[in-house]
């Protein structure tokens, strides 16, 4: 049985977790709320960075990404985030859904599963 290793861990959940070879992130959310959808999403994108480099991953090695958007109008600001970012010839699988957020402040939450 493979050990599971845990990031950042508070009372009520951990920031990422990694078990037989595959990282887990939690949906993650932009620091700075004041920013635009755009903005937000690069954001969000630079912590996936820093979560997975923990892992000893990297967004080229990212198996599935799920976006949730508080307003699907923000999709395009989105996407000229997540196309300046995500690794040539690396495109995950992704789905984008419009989903109320925790935060009213909240565009962008992202939820990654990659390969350690």
């Amino acid at each position: 049985m493979s050990d599971i290793q845990r990031f950042d861990v508070g009372p009520r959940m951990s920031d990422m977790a990694v078990h037989n070879g595959v990282a887990y992130l939690a949906g993650q959310v932009a620091s700075d709320a004041s920013l635009d959808a755009r903005g937000q999403t690069a954001d969000v994108l630079a912590q996936v960075d820093a979560l997975l480099a923990r892992a000893g991953s990297d967004k080229s090695r990212i198996l599935m990404a799920q976006i949730f958007l508080a307003d699907i109008a923000d999709f395009a600001a989105m996407n000229a985030a997540w196309d300046a970012w995500v690794a040539g010839g690396h495109a995950p699988p992704r789905a984008t859904v419009e989903a109320k957020l925790a935060k009213p402040e909240w565009k962008v939450e992202i939820v990654v599963k990659a390969a350690v």
